[in-house]
């Protein structure tokens, strides 16, 4: 296939949340796009819609990132493309006991989290240093600055994203690329996740964003070419809070705000 060359903005987990709003932004841009999702989530139907809409180009592309087959498909498909900017937006998370989590649970989460953002940034290096200027955004999470307790594999591979971001971008220091690692707080991005949104309360629950002020602000700051984007006043206040808190204070406070939405979890399921 020959390559084309028209430019495209690569993003992962684009169905819906965050990942759908980085899309439809970036479509305003006039922004060409290869959006992944997993299969079934009307990802064909969100690319047709958004071309029609502003009249750029929306290529869907399904697949399980989680799976090896998967993965290296994808990159062999989006290698045929001129890309200028890669969001590495595709992630899971949940609140679980450890012990309770089975290990498929606990195995996805590092490999979509922490493996397929590698693979995928690693892979395509070369396709993003073809270009005059290009971008990696790489999503981490507010979690990434404490451990925390029943969630323990999730803020361990966001710390990863933010480790791994911040030392790509030493690196390409003098390349053409880019390289950020945003930190959104709490967003309404699933039936799910708004349910547990809704139940937020003190200061966290005035850090929430919904996606599309988040992705607004992290595509403004990412061709600021800022570094490190934290969304949001409050979840930069949580942010160092975080970070500079005793870690015994922290996991005090985290266990006693995390372990009932473990254990609600665990009784519904």
């Amino acid at each position: 296939m020959k390559k084309t060359n028209q430019k495209y903005t690569l993003i992962t987990g684009s169905s819906q949340g965050l990942g759908k709003a980085f899309a439809e932004i970036c479509a305003k841009k006039m922004q060409n796009l290869i959006l992944i999702s997993l299969p079934n989530e009307n990802n064909g139907k969100l690319a047709k819609e958004l071309e029609e809409k502003y009249g750029i180009k929306a290529i869907q592309y399904e697949a399980d990132l989680t799976k090896k087959e998967d993965l290296y498909k994808v990159i062999a498909f989006v290698k045929n493309y001129r890309i200028n900017m890669l969001i590495n937006n595709a992630g899971i998370g949940g609140a679980k006991r450890f012990e309770d989590a089975t290990l498929t649970y606990l195995s996805d989460m590092v490999l979509l989290n922490i493996l397929s953002l590698v693979t995928l940034t690693h892979q395509l290096l070369p396709v993003l240093k073809q270009e005059e200027e290009a971008y990696i955004l790489n999503i981490s999470s507010v979690a990434a600055f404490a451990p925390m307790p029943f969630k323990t594999v999730y803020p361990a591979s966001k710390a990863f994203v933010y480790s791994f971001s911040r030392g790509l971008k030493s690196e390409l220091e003098y390349s053409n690329i880019h390289v950020a690692v945003a930190h959104p707080g709490p967003m309404p991005t699933n039936e799910n996740v708004t349910k547990r949104v809704k139940a937020l309360t003190g200061m966290v629950k005035y850090s929430v964003l919904t996606p599309k002020e988040t992705a607004e602000i992290c595509l403004e700051k990412l061709l600021q070419k800022k570094t490190v984007i934290i969304p949001g006043k409050f979840n930069w206040f949580n942010s160092l809070l975080l970070r500079f808190l005793p870690i015994p204070l922290q996991l005090k406070i985290l266990n006693g705000k995390l372990k009932p939405e473990a254990s609600e979890i665990q009784s519904n399921g």
